[in-house]
Formats: structure tokens, C-alpha cells, sequence
């Protein structure tokens, strides 16, 4: 599996693009911004408790208050308000946790106000940032993630991923934590851990644990509500949750960054410092990848898919709907089930792209084409999990239901990506899709035509004039790269009458194809 990380460095902004196989399959940005993000630790403020929803808003310092409910406090709640009170008052120095006495666990049946008084100060973690109206979603369960283990304090609890299937390795793992972690801390350890050394496992604790201490120092000079820990970079977060030994290639178009990069990989995971590449061309990053025509095919309300089939993405403010579209698909064993089936499949593969892509979240309900037989929905239904074994998004996967429906629900922790891919109609007021969205579909009819048509003289495409001018521009032309492709040349015929988006394949007689 080749899998490379592209890195684009602005002024204000940083994007990085997950390419597998040359595909697209993720895109995230980091933005200059004072806010809350995933993974920060702050110290706040009980604004007020709600005794009808069991939670109370906290002060967290965004503008809108964090949610916080009772269930999110965690059993160990009353340790964490006792260690944050002696640490403000100077009463506590050390803060191991090896010789801090714990409190009793809250009662989980329990309520809000019985515990959290408006006005009192508590130490909380952002879990999910503001989305839409919402304020930020916040626990006081607290954990600090690293590159093969998550600390968790006031506990003593060793947790292994589930995705490590070996017992073997398991109760090796269990062993070496149980011999080194610190007391009053408990430890996730996370698949990537699988087969490492203690030593490369001790470091990372002890890495962890010194990030405690100081987060521990900040809370006794600061002021409430205020940042107290600070998740680390977009980039060493991305690297540290995506990065594995079936990358091929890191390439980064800034020097600075590039430097960080290089430092963190070395530290990480040193045998592979060598993919790391500062990128020098004219050529922006993300066009030389081909990265920013995949954006402006990829984010539309319409989404292409091979064979003529494509989607519909709709979102509304409780859901996101997908609708499959069979288009001009057509199965040569001329079974409208296993064409159904075969664009199904299709459309699955394409939709977990979509929702990593897009970093969609919430309830997703996916109508496929209908299907009768019983075997061919569970095919489709496996066939969805397997796509989506890769996200690193928490989510649960529905069977079909009798109307045909799957659905999804996925980890939403950040605002969707949004990306705009309608441009300025040259002709009239309005918008319009981007030449590339166009001549993508048009590629797609073109490979259709040639695969399932017996016509094999001469193909004339007649566009818009400025759709047929980028088509035919350069001696490396889109057309050109039609004809090395499948072998065959395709006239291409300007029509002033057209419509941007109209366009039509005929025979060299002017026979619709």
C-alpha cells in the first residue's frame, strides 16, 4: 500500500492532503487561531447547573459555554476537584500522584448539582469543538495522548486497543505497563504500540508524564478560565494518529515546517527520516500532486463515480443523506441485480472515502439501489465495513434495512470540511461548476462510450468554446492524454450555441454516441 502525506504551508494556514494509491482520502487544515481544539486541558469555570439536563454550561473562555454532563465527569471527578483546590491554594507540590490520597468514586446514577457548584473552578478536556450553534462538548476525564500510549490520571487501569488481536502480544504489553507505569496513572495503549520495545514504550510515557508536570505548574499561576495544556501541532497530532510503516512519502513546501517535520519523524520513527522531502518547483504542491483537481471533484453536492454512477450528498441540520445513483451504468449480464450490486459496491468504497474525506459526523443514512437478494445485502454490508475498517473515527454501521436503507453513525469532533467548487458562470449571473468538475464527467462518458460501444470510428465531442479551448490547450492537452489512453482521437468541436455545462458525443456523421 503506497501512502504519502502532502504538505501545504500558507501564511495563516497549513493543509495537509492523506493520498493512497494517489487517491485522496483525507484533508485536514490547521488555522492560526486563540480558540479550543480537540485535546486541549483547560482551567475553568462552573457558569451554572442545570438539575433538568443533569450537566451544567462551563466557562472554558470561547464565547459560547461548554457542555458538560454528569455522566462526562468521570468516577474520579472528586480526586480531580481535590488535587486542582490544593494545587491553586499551594497546599500540593508534588504531583505525581504517588502518595495523593484518591477520593471515592462518584455514584454514576448520581446528579450534577450534587457535585458542581457555580463559580467553582474545575480542571476539564475539549472532546468536540464548537460546531454550528453549539458550544464546546467537555469532559474532566482527563487523558494525554502519545504516539503509542494515552495517560490517563486517577486511575489505575490498564486498557489494550482492541485492534491488537494476539493475547500473546496483549499480555506482554499488560506486563511491561504494569512494571513501568507510574502510580495513580492509568494507560491506554494504542495499536501502534504493537511489537515495540520497553524502551521505546518508557519513553513515551515518561514524555507524557513531564507534559503532566507541566500543565500541574501552569494551574498554580493561572487564572480561570484559561489554556492550561494545549494539544500539540495540527501536524505532530497528524503525524503521531496517521503515521505507520506503509508510508512512502512526506512532502512539505515549507522549510520551517519541513525542519519540524524531520525532528518529529526522526524522534517517532527515525528509520523512515529518509521520506521526508522539502518540495522545491514552481509548481504549487497540491497541483503537482494533482491534489487540487481531486478537491474540486471530490466536495461538490455531486460526486462522479466510475462507470457513469454517482452520488448525491445532501446535509441538513440533524443529518447528512446520500443518494446512489446508478446514472448511465449499465452490467453486461443485463441483470438489473447484479447491476445494482455492482454499483452498490462501487458507491460504498466511494462514500467511506467521502466521509473521511469531508470529516462527516452525525447520523448518515446512505439509500442504495434496491436490492432483493438477501446474500447480495450482506455482501454490500460487509463490503461497507471493510472501506471503512481504516477510519480512525469512532462509528457504527447499521445492516440494510427492508427499504434499502444503511445507516451510519460517525464521530463528529470538528467542524465539516466545507470546501467551495462552484465558480463564477462567465456567461450569466449565477454559478457554475469548475472547468476540471466538467471535464471529469466527460472523461467518465468518454471511457464509458469506448468500453460499451460498438462505434469504433471516429468520436467528435462538441462543448462550450471554453470548455473545448481547456480540452484542447497545450501540447500535453487533456485530449492528448484521451488519445494515449484508449488509443483513439477525439475530434473536438467548439458550439457557440451550447451552454457552459452542455456538451454531446457523436459519430464523425453526427449520430449521438
Amino acid at each position: 500500500m503506497n501512502k504519502e502525506l502532502i504538505i501545504r504551508s500558507g501564511s495563516s494556514y497549513v493543509d495537509f492532503a492523506l493520498l493512497k494509491e494517489g487517491r485522496l482520502i483525507e484533508l485536514h487544515k490547521e488555522e492560526d487561531a486563540n480558540g479550543v481544539g480537540v485535546g486541549d486541558i483547560m482551567l475553568a469555570k462552573i457558569r451554572k447547573p442545570i438539575p433538568g439536563l443533569n450537566a451544567a454550561f462551563v466557562d472554558v473562555g470561547h464565547e459560547k459555554d461548554a457542555f458538560l454532563h454528569y455522566l462526562d465527569l468521570g468516577p474520579q471527578v472528586s480526586s480531580l476537584q481535590k488535587f486542582v483546590k490544593m494545587i491553586i491554594s499551594g497546599k500540593l507540590k508534588d504531583y505525581s500522584l504517588k502518595d495523593f490520597p484518591l477520593e471515592p468514586d462518584i455514584n454514576k446514577d448520581g446528579a450534577v448539582v450534587d457535585v458542581l457548584k457555580a463559580g467553582q473552578p474545575i480542571l476539564v478536556q475539549i472532546v468536540k469543538e464548537p460546531i454550528s450553534t453549539k458550544g464546546p462538548r467537555i469532559s474532566s476525564e482527563l487523558s494525554i495522548a502519545g504516539r503509542y500510549l494515552v495517560l490517563v490520571p486517577f486511575s489505575d487501569r490498564i486498557s489494550i486497543s482492541q485492534k491488537i488481536e494476539s493475547k500473546t502480544e496483549k499480555e506482554r504489553l499488560r506486563r511491561l505497563l504494569q512494571s513501568i507505569k507510574p502510580k495513580g496513572f492509568g494507560v491506554i495503549v494504542r495499536t501502534v504500540a504493537e511489537g515495540k520495545k520497553v524502551a521505546e514504550l518508557d519513553k513515551d510515557l515518561q514524555g507524557l508524564f513531564n507534559r503532566w508536570v507541566l500543565m500541574c505548574k501552569k494551574i498554580n499561576k493561572a487564572v480561570f478560565p484559561s489554556k492550561v495544556m494545549s494539544e500539540i501541532s495540527r501536524t505532530g497530532a497528524i503525524l503521531r494518529d496517521m503515521f505507520n510503516d506503509s508510508f512512502t512519502g512526506i512532502q512539505v513546501d515549507n522549510e520551517t515546517l519541513y525542519e519540524q517535520v524531520i525532528k518529529y519523524v526522526q524522534e517517532i520513527a527515525p528509520e523512515k527520516e529518509s521520506i521526508v522531502k522539502l518540495y522545491r518547483s514552481s509548481v504549487p504542491i497540491f497541483e503537482k500532486f494533482h491534489i487540487e483537481r481531486q478537491i474540486k471533484t471530490a466536495f461538490g453536492r455531486t460526486v462522479s463515480m466510475s462507470k457513469g454512477a454517482y452520488l448525491v450528498i445532501e446535509h441538513t441540520e440533524a443529518l447528512h443523506v446520500i443518494d446512489v445513483n446508478s446514472g448511465n451504468h449499465s452490467n453486461k449480464a443485463d441483470n438489473q441485480e447484479s447491476t445494482a450490486l455492482a454499483v452498490n459496491l462501487i458507491a460504498a468504497t466511494e462514500i467511506a472515502r467521502q466521509l473521511r474525506l469531508r470529516d462527516m459526523g452525525g447520523i448518515i443514512v446512505v439509500d442504495f439501489i434496491d436490492m432483493s437478494n438477501t446474500d447480495n445485502r450482506k455482501i454490500l454490508f460487509d463490503h461497507l465495513r471493510q472501506e471503512m475498517s481504516e477510519d480512525r473515527a469512532k462509528h457504527k454501521i447499521l445492516p440494510p434495512s427492508k427499504f434499502g436503507l444503511i445507516q451510519i453513525t460517525r464521530q463528529r469532533v470538528r467542524q465539516e470540511l466545507n470546501i467551495k467548487t462552484k465558480e463564477e458562470n462567465p456567461s450569466k449571473e449565477g454559478e457554475i461548476e469548475a472547468p476540471i468538475v466538467l471535464v471529469d464527467k466527460i472523461n467518465i462518458e468518454l471511457e464509458r462510450i469506448i468500453k460499451e460501444s460498438t462505434y469504433k470510428g471516429s468520436i467528435v465531442l462538441n462543448a462550450h468554446p471554453f470548455i473545448a479551448a481547456y480540452i484542447t490547450h497545450g501540447l500535453m492537452s487533456i485530449r492528448f492524454k484521451w488519445f494515449l489512453k484508449y488509443k483513439r482521437w477525439v475530434r473536438v468541436m467548439h458550439r457557440d450555441a451550447y451552454s457552459y455545462l452542455e456538451y454531446r458525443f457523436k459519430t464523425k456523421e453526427g449520430t449521438p454516441l
